[in-house]
């Protein structure tokens, strides 16, 4: 009696989690569909936001070391904004069916060609054009334990921008009480087929709207990066990146490297390069990014063989964002983690084909914090 007495009295003494979820109506997209928002929020206090409109993440606020709250990703206020805007950035948003690009928007699968809709010159890109990131999803909130959630689920027809099978993605967004944001990906098709998903959120940890992330320092855990050509197709070869504009080893402040002379930067104005991870399905470190001026820190752990590291080079400085500013070229950075672009004509890459005995899951979780 005494044992239960005393377990009954500790699991009173455990406080209820104060982590929330709720969704409100955000919009009507240009084709008629309703567009709902998601907002989590953890026992800590951070903040994100989700919308049902391409599985865009609008908000990601979390304290610095002062404990002053800040949206740390880039965004536009209205939906509006997000249809008119997003084919160029894919601010926040799921890009698919095919993150990164494919060459001349062709590839083979089991004897048979396939030609895609081509939208940055001759290749596909994320997608080619009318991909997962412009289209309505289903929002389904979740709470589990003292986490919350929102799960979107998009249903893409055969034959999409010339992909085949009928695809049913899922994305799970968990906010997490140590203030992690863990995505879980999952997409089944009824024919064999190609996916490569990634989330595409432009992060600046010293606030949204605030300038420059060239004084960021960057880790990234990889001793290659992968070739590329001028219209940014793997070449197949992997270059080390010891002594090079590439070789983020250490916490290394982006200013001093992005304008070394590389073949590999030439015409780029900045980074846009894949980086090499483990291939081994495993959860790896990938990436850890640090403001020092606010003390946000951000760790990219994944299941990808890959992670792009983009500075925003082309941002054109005439889009205002959600904060009221214009947004100039390195005003954020990505961290795409992904399979390989092209890798459907790279038999020497990692592969991206799914079927119906062979789904597509993959996992990818941002971990913020403040460094000492």
């Amino acid at each position: 009696m005494r044992l239960l007495l005393a377990t009954a009295a500790m699991l009173l003494a455990v406080p209820a989690s104060a982590a929330t979820v709720k969704v409100t109506p955000y919009g009507t997209m240009a084709s008629g569909a309703r567009i709902v928002q998601a907002t989590l929020t953890n026992d800590r206090g951070m903040t994100v936001k989700l919308i049902s409109s391409g599985a865009v993440i609008t908000d990601i606020v979390v304290p610095d070391r002062r404990g002053r709250q800040a949206n740390v990703v880039l965004g536009f206020p209205n939906l509006a904004d997000y249809e008119s805007k997003n084919a160029d950035y894919e601010f926040g948003a799921v890009v698919g069916r095919y993150a990164g690009r494919i060459a001349n928007g062709h590839f083979a699968l089991a004897g048979t060609e396939y030609q895609l809709v081509t939208n940055d010159g001759p290749n596909a890109l994320h997608g080619g054009g009318n991909g997962t990131s412009r289209q309505p999803w289903q929002l389904t909130p979740f709470r589990q334990g003292r986490s919350v959630g929102a799960l979107l689920r998009l249903v893409s027809p055969d034959g999409a921008q010339g992909f085949p099978g009928r695809l049913v993605i899922e994305v799970r967004y968990t906010l997490q009480p140590d203030n992690a944001l863990r995505l879980d990906y999952r997409a089944t098709s009824d024919r064999r087929t190609v996916v490569n998903l990634t989330n595409h959120a432009y992060f600046n940890l010293a606030g949204a709207g605030s300038g420059t992330v060239l004084d960021h320092r960057l880790q990234l855990l990889s001793d290659r990066l992968v070739e590329t050509d001028a219209g940014g197709i793997p070449t197949g070869r992997f270059l080390p990146v010891a002594g090079t504009p590439f070789d983020f080893h250490k916490l290394t402040r982006i200013r001093t490297m992005i304008d070394r002379a590389h073949p590999q930067m030439t015409g780029r104005r900045g980074f846009n390069h894949a980086w090499l991870l483990p291939s081994d399905g495993r959860l790896h470190l990938a990436a850890r990014l640090e403001d020092e001026r606010s003390g946000r820190t951000l760790e990219v752990s994944t299941q990808e063989p890959s992670v792009q590291f983009y500075t925003a080079n082309w941002f054109s400085g005439h889009d205002v964002g959600a904060q009221g500013v214009r947004y100039q070229p390195h005003d954020a950075l990505a961290l795409e983690t992904m399979h390989l672009s092209d890798s459907p004509n790279q038999a020497a890459f990692p592969s991206t084909e799914v079927s119906p005995a062979h789904p597509y899951r993959s996992t990818t979780i941002f971990r913020f914090g403040v460094s000492k």
